[in-house]
């Protein structure tokens, strides 16, 4: 139970400090729904979400009228694509995206494939597929899996995914490549994450499951604007205890969703998710905690603070703390990270360190229209080498501008916000990038 003095904290931070659970994601396994025919496959796919989400939407809303706390997104994740897809992968897709909007979600995850080892021929179809699915649905969001600490890096999918988010930028180039802003591509990708773009339900998760995400970069940073001086262990402390009242939220909203739908808990993500907002960024809190800006030195070990006791009051709160929970650091959706790019702090090398400590990657950058897909898949490799060496999840989601050059802005407009293009790094990877085959994994993948 939450007792009245926790209810009254809770208030205060939805009235003062930007508090809101960011979104009630329900998992749906779509395992028995793959068929020969990828007509009745996409029909069952279509009628299996609509039957077991179509009061998702609507008990969200109850929910945030009668708790008075804002729940943003209602959305679906569903098992990976090319797991149920025996031919072509396009009409499910075009089911998928006609359930969100039946449904009423605003986003869907689980076009994905997970090809960290190798590719089935059900893979490389929804591969191929991405740039046309993601140029021609709404709602749709897509994911694919090209490394993992046990398995190492898949160099020909990340090879390929350059290939392909160079092709969905230039065909949603009229919206800034806004499709870009929907794939994500992802080294230990996890099961139960309830954000997009890189939801999906898991192969090892039930046949469906409430995950909610909670975020509250400005309850942070208030917490933290009362410490002002104090040692670092007073800061992890206030830190902790900040996410502990807000995982306790997220796990009474789980619960009470959980409840009314009759679909069992899954997990509560404490991501600190930031928004375009001003007193939402992640990056106000590296601010408060003592940088001139983010992207200053001092600026990881800060990052990697947070990140650590965000997710200590977390586990504290709930039995059940999953997904990617941690501090995210997308540029274009926190305006903190927007003004440290713009003002010359924040560079692509600097972000790139930064994912080692935080919970995800390089995430929401937008780079100049030109750039060549072999850049962009050396980008994917680096960042799925943090993740396979250091036994963590990242991920990569960029988002090429056609036609526009560092120093360029690029609109997306909602939670996506705007950003500043951001320069590459020169030289060319081309040679390492078509070499093709697999990075081995690290020795201390033997742990058997």
């Amino acid at each position: 139970m939450i007792e009245t003095g926790e209810i009254l904290q809770t208030l205060h931070m939805i009235q003062e400090e930007n508090f809101d659970i960011r979104t009630i994601t329900l998992g749906i396994n779509l395992l028995d729904c793959s068929d020969a025919s990828p007509e009745i496959c996409a029909e069952r796919v279509y009628e299996k979400i609509v039957r077991t989400a179509r009061n998702l939407v609507r008990t969200g809303d109850e929910l945030e009228r009668e708790l008075g706390i804002p729940i943003v997104n209602k959305r679906i994740s569903v098992t990976p694509v090319s797991l149920i897809a025996q031919g072509d992968p396009v009409p499910i897709a075009m089911a998928l995206d006609r359930a969100a909007r039946e449904t009423g979600v605003n986003f869907l995850g689980g076009y994905s494939a997970l090809m960290h080892k190798g590719a089935t021929r059900a893979d490389e179809r929804l591969l191929r597929s991405i740039p046309e699915v993601l140029s021609s649905t709404e709602r749709l969001c897509s994911s694919v899996n090209v490394a993992s600490t046990r398995s190492g890096i898949n160099m020909n999918a990340v090879r390929e995914m350059g290939e392909i988010i160079l092709s969905t930028a230039r065909r949603t180039a009229d919206t800034d490549g806004l499709g870009c802003a929907k794939l994500v591509v992802f080294a230990n990708a996890v099961e139960d994450n309830p954000f997009m773009a890189g939801a999906f339900c898991g192969i090892g998760e039930p046949e469906c499951a409430i995950n909610v995400g909670v975020s509250g970069p400005g309850v942070v940073k208030k917490a933290l604007e009362k410490v002002k001086g104090e040692p670092f262990d007073v800061v992890s402390e206030t830190i902790k205890r900040t996410a502990f009242k807000i995982t306790r939220v997220g796990q009474l909203v789980a619960r009470e969703a959980s409840q009314r739908l009759g679909i069992p808990f899954g997990i509560v993500d404490l991501s600190l998710a930031p928004t375009p907002a001003r007193g939402d960024s992640v990056a106000h809190i590296l601010e408060e905690i003592g940088l001139e800006s983010a992207g200053a030195p001092g600026t990881t070990a800060a990052l990697a603070l947070l990140n650590d006791a965000v997710k200590k009051g977390g586990v504290m709160a709930s039995n059940h703390v999953g997904g990617l929970s941690g501090a995210f650091i997308p540029v274009s959706e926190d305006i903190g990270m927007i003004n440290a790019v713009r003002d010359g702090y924040l560079s692509l090398e600097k972000l790139e360190a930064m994912t080692c400590v935080c919970s995800v990657g390089l995430d929401m950058i937008a780079v100049p229209g030109d750039i060549s897909a072999e850049t962009i898949s050396g980008i994917i490799a680096d960042e799925a080498a943090i993740g396979m060496i250091n036994q963590k999840t990242t991920a990569v989601r960029i988002i090429p501008a056609i036609g526009k050059k560092a120093g360029d802005r690029v609109e997306f407009g909602g939670l996506l916000g705007f950003a500043p293009v951001m320069k590459v790094p020169g030289g060319s990877c081309r040679t390492m990038v078509q070499r093709g085959g697999r990075i081995p994994a690290p020795l201390h993948s033997l742990r058997n």
